[in-house]
């Protein structure tokens, strides 16, 4: 055993005694540190805290959401417009500008809370043992070497040693994963145990479901698992989400086109000698029209439109952009405890000398049903006796109440007893009542029973419970048919065998035994002649609507991985019964095989990426697993209700947590919250998420169509020196109002249920393959053709001036771009009825982007900002033409080759 420094945060401390820690620590267990030592210590080491870290001020978000190549284009022709002269449109692209920040800003303004989560598991005072006194002391004042006092109720402050222990059972849950109260004694646990196989260990908060305890305080603040989980959630990084991602690879995209065309455009110029001012506002034209400043509006407005669906069923979002990425989840890391289990312990089932019956236990109905066995087991004499024991050796208290929850006090495994006893048609209150307790042997680790002795009709019955193998040492009959009879070393082996079979297969065991004498036995009435009654299996549940959620992430391509801190064989069995796992794919890994993600080989990670199910996994082997997905280039979803998972949470794609049964740290880590605690939920998400992602595919598609329309508009009028047919400002309203409104309508376009059957996307591919941007060229160039036709015709045949040139190409153009959303169907159905036709805010858009265009010619400030000429019919007509004629050309092209489609 390697030696500790004094003073110093103890590593692998469940390898010491507590006879090392004290020479280590130099402490007395019987009188704790003395009141000077302990302020010593506390002036070396530092408060029993987590760290705080320096948070992102308002300020520092604002300025981040100007840093970014579209905004900076933006500036840079606000800046070229006030230096041309150009003060209103110079104003207008600043108010665009402003626009989007205060977006971003709204967005990045509810950043995790975690930490300040975490550090609200510090309020709670706690005692300890200082100069031979027990004293209540805050838990920031805890310092390394104090003997801290626990008992049930309380809230463990730091990590320690124990050296003291009484029935002493914590709920780790919120750490480990592990579904059950863990049993602590004083014994050294092996030196690669996971942390929910350290028995000598208390872990900073967790909390004490019974008994009570002693413990030498081994690690305070950060150097707590605690401190360590939160350390992980400071670090682990949330990148920019998938969606970001590709928007923001979109958006360097049109950038190069947009400087190649502007380039082109200005070499072209300088060859034929224009004026260089005219190729000025030519290339700023070019740079507006290519950028489309609607684009992010119109995405967020969509997401939240998706986001508010999903709060109607109890998905609360709090990142947008995350409700797209969980649409582009193909691999979700879900925790056991509280995900696809009921975080409470249930009869699971029924191991007796007639037979075995797996049961379930209906508490809103009063009833209990055989899921799968023998029923027959449940009219035996042997039966009603074992109901009867686990109600009278029982210290647990359950109440139902109507309306409300049920009152619960207790180890939670005898509370399971009580509610068996009730579906079993059996009332505790009155069977306590008709034997009442005289006496109690208490359960302890040495013996590993528990026992109680009552009275009834001037009878005495001895009422025990607790591990098998020691359960059977004390019995020498069985009861059969109802008649007790002589139970040999052959039998016991056998019943010996049966209860680690159901260990094996994840079930908490506990066997039940009794005896019946006519004068009171003396103290030791639990150690011998007893009758043998069978066994109880106990199991976290499995939430009764995973199994189809499952089966719908399966016909999604999505592949479910279960990863939980809890016992294997336990992990492996809820897998089996949700059908997370088929029949021959019952392979577990744990902790202990797994190696950092630097150290696996290819044929380790490709047995890794494999298995479905992992156990006794540490919150950094969590981040590893995630890690490794997210390097094969998936998309992860995570998740999670403990402060185990706050760390993979936040490092995942989209972090997932419970909110019923959820940690606040685990709510608040993540990017979304399941209110119903129910996995369903996730799966209604994702098809959501998946619709979303579609909608904003095709706005998009939308968006950069008209965009490079106007592109061709201004590029082919300049090389055909036809003149300037679009105003830079001209431009810049098309972009934000008459766009925008039917690229919104697109966004929150009706739920498509066929998604849901096809595999996810490919995480690699853009928002638009190539073929898109095919079809954005195409659209471009016939709306081009149409607008560029009418301005030609209007300057050259019918003798319009050049303002009057400009305002047939502006409404043409934003008549066309209207029209334009009738051209993105996507092949289902025809083009009278489809979902573009029958998608009421198209239409509502379409009316509202046409009183716009009115107000523009009839209102006169508006009408002298962009320019606007007095229009005669022949110019009404001609923008008719322009608008019809690309929808009409567009469609037939459609009918006779399917392009588009």
């Amino acid at each position: 055993m390697t030696s500790v420094p004094s003073l110093t945060p103890i590593e692998n401390a469940h390898e010491f005694s507590a006879d090392q820690l004290v020479d280590q620590l130099q402490v007395n267990t019987k009188a704790g540190l003395t009141k000077d030592e302990a302020r010593r210590r506390f002036e070396e080491l530092g408060p029993n805290a987590l760290q705080e870290t320096k948070r992102e001020g308002a300020l520092t978000i604002l300025l981040r959401q100007f840093n970014g190549v579209i905004v900076w284009i933006l500036a840079a022709a606000a800046a070229i417009s006030f230096f041309l002269g150009d003060t209103v449109e110079g104003v207008a692209i600043l108010i665009v500008l402003l626009i989007n920040a205060i977006t971003g800003f709204v967005l990045e303004w509810n950043a995790s809370q975690s930490m300040e989560a975490l550090r609200k598991l510090d309020t709670a005072p706690a005692r300890v043992l200082r100069d031979g006194r027990i004293q209540e002391i805050p838990s920031d004042e805890i310092t390394l070497g104090d003997v801290l006092l626990v008992e049930a109720g309380d809230v463990v402050s730091a990590d320690g040693n124990l050296f003291d222990v009484n029935q002493l059972g914590v709920d780790e849950s919120a750490l480990t994963g592990e579904s059950l109260p863990v049993e602590k004694s004083t014994a050294i646990s092996v030196a690669d145990a996971p942390l929910g196989d350290q028995h000598n260990r208390l872990f900073k908060g967790t909390a004490v479901v019974s008994g009570n305890g002693r413990a030498i305080v081994t690690g305070i603040g950060q150097h707590t698992e605690l401190g360590k989980i939160a350390t992980m959630v400071e670090e682990a990084e949330r990148s920019a989400t998938p969606l970001e991602e590709k928007l923001n690879s979109l958006a360097k995209r049109l950038i190069w086109i947009t400087v190649g065309l502007a380039a082109l455009f200005m070499i072209v110029g300088f060859v034929r000698q224009e004026e260089p001012k005219l190729l000025i506002e030519t290339a700023l034209a070019l740079a507006i029209a290519a950028i489309p400043e609607g684009m992010s509006v119109v995405a967020t407005i969509a997401l939240a439109y998706g986001m508010l669906r999903l709060a109607e069923k109890k998905v609360i979002v709090k990142r947008l952009s995350a409700v797209e990425t969980l649409g582009g989840t193909n691999v979700i890391f879900t925790d056991k405890t509280g995900t696809l289990t009921q975080n409470r312990i249930e009869v699971n089932t029924l191991q007796l000398p007639e037979g075995m019956a797996e049961v379930r236990v209906d508490e809103q109905a009063g009833k209990l049903e055989v899921v799968q066995g023998e029923a027959t087991v449940m009219d035996d004499h042997g039966y009603h006796k074992l109901v009867r024991i686990g109600v009278l050796c029982n210290n647990a208290d359950y109440e139902p109440r109507e309306g409300e929850d049920a009152k619960e006090v207790g180890d939670p495994v005898e509370v399971a007893l009580l509610k068996f006893a009730l579906g079993a048609g059996v009332n505790p209150d009155e069977v306590t009542q008709q034997h009442p307790r005289k006496a109690e042997k208490a359960f302890s680790s040495d013996t590993r029973i528990m026992g109680t002795l009552h009275e009834a009709d001037k009878r005495y019955l001895v009422a025990v419970k607790g591990a098998t193998e020691e359960v059977l040492d004390r019995c020498d009959t069985v009861l059969k048919n109802g008649q007790p009879i002589s139970l040999g070393e052959t039998e016991k082996d056998a019943i010996q065998q049966v209860s680690e079979k159901m260990a094996a297969d994840g079930l908490r065991t506990l066997a039940f035994a009794y005896r019946e004498v006519n004068e009171r036995p003396g103290d030791d009435f639990t150690e011998q002649n007893l009758t043998y009654l069978g066994i109880i299996g106990f199991l976290d549940p499995p939430r009764t609507e995973v199994t189809p959620a499952l089966q719908s992430c399966r016909e999604a391509g999505i592949k479910v991985i279960m990863v939980t801190g809890d016992h294997p064989a336990t992990a492996l069995t809820v897998a089996s019964k949700v059908r997370l796992i088929e029949p021959g794919e019952e392979i577990v890994l744990t902790g202990k095989d797994l190696k950092p993600i630097g150290e696996l080989s290819a044929a380790e990670k490709e047995r890794v990426m494999a298995c479905r199910v992992f156990a006794r996994v540490s919150p950094a082997q969590k981040l590893d697993m995630i890690d490794l997905y997210q390097q094969n280039g998936d998309i992860v979803g995570m998740t999670g209700d403990g402060v185990n998972d706050a760390p993979a949470l936040k490092k995942s794609d989209i972090g997932i947590a419970m909110g019923q049964r959820g940690t606040q740290v685990a709510a608040e880590t993540a990017d979304m919250v399941l209110k119903d605690d129910s996995f369903a939920s996730i799966v209604t998400a994702i098809g959501q998420g998946r619709v979303i992602f579609e909608n904003i595919r095709k706005f998009i598609l939308f968006l950069l169509s008209c965009n490079m329309s106007e592109i061709f508009v201004v590029t082919f009028a300049g090389f055909l020196g036809v003149g300037n047919p679009l105003l830079p400002l001209q431009i810049l309203f098309i972009n934000i109002v008459t766009d925008v409104f039917p690229a919104l309508a697109l966004g929150v376009g009706r739920e498509n249920r066929e998604l849901m059957k096809q595999p996810p996307r490919n995480p690699d591919t853009p928002v638009l393959t190539n073929r898109d941007w095919w079809m954005i060229t195409y659209y471009a160039l016939v709306m081009t053709i149409a607008v560029l036709g009418v301005y030609w015709f209007g300057t050259r045949n019918l003798g319009m001036n050049q303002g009057m040139g400009n305002t047939i190409t502006f409404y043409s153009l934003s008549f066309a771009q209207l029209l334009h959303v009738f051209n993105l169907y996507s092949g289902h159905g025809h083009f009278f009825r489809n979902e573009i036709t029958t998608n009421k805010f198209i239409w509502w858009a379409l009316v509202v982007c046409v009183v716009i265009l009115v107000l523009t010619y009839y209102v006169p400030f508006l009408s002298q900002v962009l320019s606007i000429q007095p229009m005669t019919n022949q110019a009404l007509l001609l923008i008719a033409a322009a608008g019809i004629f690309p929808v009409i050309v567009i469609q037939v092209i459609r009918k006779l080759t399917g392009l588009g489609e």
